[in-house]
């Protein structure tokens, strides 16, 4: 199935992206740390990236073995676009909040101290996503087909997903806090929901990709919620969304650190893969409740 839209949404929606809090403290996080949090006693030594454990070592090529993502439909919506900038008329049009309000259509986004686009950010890391996804057996429909369109507005981001009858959307941004010693990710739901999609599925994939973040040894950025996960009304594309929907802000591009972690095809590769341990942990919970 084709979706393809046109323009930024997500944090980018009009919110996160550029800083819309001053970092506080953020919580230790052991760099490359792999322990499990507090609560998660499953006993699960599954590598939380999503690749095979390691203790088995396949003669065929089967790299990604059936995971509970096969079959499933996740709607991926990269942040902003790349022809947002040159088109301020087109992406100020304010279109509806869906709480009765209006926002501009899309924003720019932000950019590392040295020019580099969130835009970017996010597009290279939805097609590495989309690929490591089909490997494990899901359909995957994107917001926008390239990264040199205007948009789509934020109320098309979220609801191209409902549109395509996806499982789950996430919506891909970088943060761009003042402070040039913010650090960390946060992942933000709609609160409060709208529907019973915005509500337990949306926080509990939000716990879920949370939980791998951390996992994965990547700091909380605490100013937004100790457990990394923001609850806020005001951003459309969330308010919009029909199925499981999170934003997911994967770091703070004016942080020089952070900023070379997210360009570089390491790090990047190790987000994309983290993110889909998560959506594997959050498929086979949605599967054992019987809701997938």
């Amino acid at each position: 199935m084709a979706v393809a839209l046109c323009a930024a949404a997500i944090v980018i929606l009009t919110s996160g992206c550029a800083a819309t809090a001053s970092p506080q403290t953020r919580a230790e996080a052991s760099p490359g740390a792999a322990t499990t949090a507090a609560g998660q006693d499953d006993g699960n030594d599954r590598d939380r990236y999503g690749d095979p454990a390691g203790e088995e070592s396949p003669a065929a090529p089967e790299e990604h073995p059936a995971t509970a993502l096969e079959g499933m439909t996740i709607a991926i919506d990269p942040g902003h676009n790349g022809g947002n900038a040159a088109n301020p008329g087109q992406i100020n049009t304010p279109v509806p909040d869906g709480r009765g309000g209006q926002k501009a259509c899309n924003t720019t986004g932000t950019a590392t101290n040295d020019g580099w686009p969130e835009h970017v950010f996010t597009w290279e890391m939805a097609q590495l996503l989309r690929e490591e996804l089909q490997q494990r057996g899901a359909e995957v429909v994107l917001s926008r087909e390239d990264d040199e369109g205007v948009g789509p507005c934020v109320d098309e981001r979220g609801r191209f997903a409902g549109d395509a009858d996806a499982d789950a959307l996430l919506s891909l941004h970088a943060n761009g806090s003042e402070s040039a010693s913010a650090q960390g990710f946060h992942v933000i739901v709609s609160d409060p929901p709208l529907n019973e999609a915005q509500g337990e599925p949306s926080e509990a994939l939000a716990r879920a990709l949370a939980l791998a973040l951390e996992d994965a040894g990547r700091p909380i950025n605490t100013a937004y919620g100790a457990d990394g996960i923001s609850r806020r009304p005001d951003l459309a594309g969330l308010n919009h969304a029909e199925v499981p929907a999170v934003i997911l802000e994967l770091g703070e591009m004016r942080n020089a650190e952070e900023a070379a972690f997210l360009r570089s095809e390491e790090g990047q590769e190790i987000l994309a893969l983290t993110i889909v341990g998560g959506l594997t942990e959050w498929a086979e919970a949605t599967v054992a409740a019987g809701e997938g």
